[in-house]
């Protein structure tokens, strides 16, 4: 097993594992170097993580939303040394996950002023293009031209309720016709019908996942996440 997957497995910081595998090769006796901390933090911010999942029997179902995250940098950890006032940086991600399997399929971390609606792109396109998407799942705040040509794209349904007092949009797109359906049956249904037929209540799942990346963590003063 690789050391970054040393760290997941067992939830250590970056330091912590470094120290781990030292201890692993000197049991084994082996007279191998473990790269320094700053080595390993600068390699880390190019490694590749490829998440891997065990797939549904059929479509893929996405369900897509955003958490926030603190994390601690340096005026955190001069505050609890020294006392004075805290300094708390605020990181958001957006994750989708396998309704069937509850799996996580795509992830981005971003900086808090980023919104949840320009991520879905970039979501889906950490799904294989060769793999069905039945439907993508989120709340109101993708119902952007923007998300919903993505999804026509992969050709999978929205389940997006649209916004309060939601117009018909002009333009003739697959997307913007998929939303101006939900609009009319939300309207004709009523939204709380609307979401029963849909199964919109499905996107509860992705916000009770516990996802151990939604726990805090630290970042020192070189940025990288430990």
């Amino acid at each position: 097993m690789s050391r970054e997957g040393l760290k997941v497995l067992f939830g250590l910081p970056l330091r912590q594992t470094t120290g781990f595998v030292g201890s692993l090769l000197e049991l084994a006796g082996l007279n191998w170097t473990v790269p320094n901390f700053s080595t390993l933090c600068r390699r880390q911010r190019t490694l590749s993580v490829a998440i891997p999942f065990r797939g549904s029997s059929g479509p893929l179902h996405l369900l897509i939303d955003s958490t926030g995250i603190k994390a601690e940098g340096e005026g955190e950890w001069n505050a609890r040394k020294h006392g004075g006032p805290k300094r708390r940086l605020w990181r958001k991600i957006h994750i989708g996950i396998d309704e069937e399997t509850l799996e996580v399929r795509a992830v981005e971390v971003t900086s808090s002023s980023i919104g949840d609606a320009p991520m879905l792109p970039d979501l889906l396109d950490q799904i294989p293009p060769d793999e069905e998407i039945g439907s993508v799942t989120g709340d109101g705040a993708y119902d952007t031209r923007k998300c919903h040509d993505a999804i026509a794209a992969r050709n999978a349904y929205a389940v997006i309720p649209p916004r309060k007092n939601a117009k018909l949009w002009k333009s003739d797109t697959p997307g913007a016709r998929a939303r101006n359906e939900a609009v009319r049956s939300s309207k004709y249904l009523g939204r709380s019908l609307w979401r029963q037929v849909t199964g919109y209540h499905r996107r509860s799942r992705v916000e009770t996942k516990p996802l151990g990346i939604m726990l805090r963590i630290t970042l020192p003063v070189s940025g990288c996440i430990v």
